[in-house]
């Protein structure tokens, strides 16, 4: 038993677990891919920031157009102008809406490809654990997977 237990515990002792970090946002946010449909849901949206943005310009030209009407002018200035809030905010909160909509779905494909990619690191590099640096206080740089996450997605899903 005691020979058992003296060729175990050298085993045990030797067999140390390997650990690295990655910052898994910040990976995946930094694939080319994940740029490009940001620059893709930015311009398919501009069109409508754009109304919002001029329906503001308008709302600070009746403020001033406000200030200097005459009394018979000045209600149906200020109804123009509730109308026009009115509608600036439904726009503002639609656009916030649909694009937080894409976004999500962007994110939820992509997160399940790099997911893929940080177990293939895993099992490519032998490390025993893959740790998201949000939950990690100090660690050495030399564990850090973060950027070998985002070349490798880069590598298997290119931007095109």
């Amino acid at each position: 038993m005691a020979a058992l237990c003296a060729v175990a515990l050298p085993q045990q002792a030797a067999a140390q677990t390997k650990v690295a970090v990655v910052d898994f946002q910040t990976a995946l946010l930094n694939t080319a891919e994940i740029q490009k449909k940001a620059a893709e849901l930015e311009a398919k949206y501009k069109p409508r920031q754009d109304e919002i943005e001029q329906l503001s310009q308008e709302l600070q030209e009746i403020q001033a157009k406000l200030q200097s009407a005459a009394a018979d002018q000045a209600q149906s200035i200020q109804v123009e102008g509730e109308r026009k809030q009115r509608r600036a905010q439904r726009l503002s909160e639609d656009l916030q809406s649909d694009v937080e909509f894409d976004r999500q779905g962007i994110l939820a494909a992509a997160g399940s490809r790099m997911r893929e990619i940080v177990q293939t690191l895993r099992t490519e590099r032998e490390v025993d654990l893959i740790v998201d640096i949000g939950g990690v206080l100090a660690f050495d740089t030399v564990i850090d997977l973060t950027q070998a996450a985002t070349a490798a997605y880069d590598a298997k899903y290119p931007a095109n």
